[in-house]
C-alpha cells in the first residue's frame, strides 16, 4: 500500500537514551547522572515507595540506588535488560533491603535485653544480688545498642545472638563484607564506650 505524502515514514526504532547515558557514567561522567536521574527518579521514587510504604524510606533507597548505579554502570549489559529495567531492579532490591533492615531493628527494639536478661547473664547458682547486678548489666547494655545505627545494631545483634559469621552476615544483610566487618567493628566499639562511660 501506497503511503500518502502526510504519512510519516515508519522509523527504526529508536535507541534507549538511558543506554547512551550509562555508557557515559560508566566513564565518570556526573552529568550524564544528572540526566538520568531528573527523567528516571520519579518513577524510581514511585516504586520505592509502593515497596517501603514511607517517603523517608524511599527517599533513602532511590539514594542508594542511584550510588549504585554510579558504581555500577559500567557492568550494565544491554542485551539483558533495557536501562529502566535494570535501574527499577536496582531499586525494588534496595527497597528489600530497606525493610530488612527496618525489621531486624524493630526485633532489636521490640526484645528488649533486659526482659530476658537470664538469656545472656543467668548463672544457675546466681543468687538475688547476682541477678540485680546482671539485670542491670542487661538495661545497659540495651540501652547502648539503641544508641547505635540501625546497620551496626542489627549486625552485631545477628552476629552475637545468632550467632552468625561475617560472611553469613553479608549474606542475611545483603551487603559487601567488607561494609558487614565494619558495622560490626564500629558498632562495638561505640558499644564498649557507652557501657565504659555508664554508671
Amino acid at each position: 500500500m501506497a503511503l500518502s505524502p502526510e504519512s510519516p515514514l515508519p522509523l527504526p526504532d529508536a535507541p534507549d537514551p538511558f543506554e547512551a547515558l550509562l555508557g557515559r557514567v560508566a566513564m565518570g561522567d556526573r552529568l550524564a547522572l544528572r540526566a538520568i536521574y531528573d527523567q528516571a527518579a520519579p518513577k524510581l521514587f514511585g516504586l520505592a515507595l509502593r515497596i517501603t510504604g514511607r517517603r523517608d524510606w524511599a527517599e533513602d533507597v532511590v539514594q542508594e540506588s542511584f550510588v549504585s548505579i554510579w558504581h555500577h554502570a559500567g557492568d550494565y549489559r544491554p542485551q539483558l535488560a533495557a536501562p529502566m529495567t535494570w535501574m527499577t531492579t536496582i531499586v525494588h532490591n534496595r527497597a528489600l533491603d530497606c525493610l530488612r533492615r527496618a525489621n531486624a531493628a524493630r526485633l532489636a527494639s521490640a526484645m528488649p535485653l533486659e526482659e530476658a536478661p537470664e538469656i545472656f547473664f543467668k548463672d544457675e547458682h546466681d543468687g538475688p544480688a547476682e541477678l540485680a547486678q546482671a539485670s542491670e548489666q542487661a538495661r545497659a547494655l540495651n540501652r547502648c545498642l539503641q544508641r547505635l545505627e540501625p546497620s551496626q545494631r542489627e549486625a552485631v545483634v545477628l552476629a552475637y545472638l545468632q550467632d552468625l559469621s561475617h560472611a553469613e552476615l553479608a549474606t542475611r544483610m545483603r551487603a559487601p563484607l567488607g561494609t558487614i566487618k565494619s558495622w560490626v567493628r564500629r558498632g562495638l566499639e561505640k558499644l564498649r564506650s557507652c557501657l565504659e562511660a555508664t554508671p
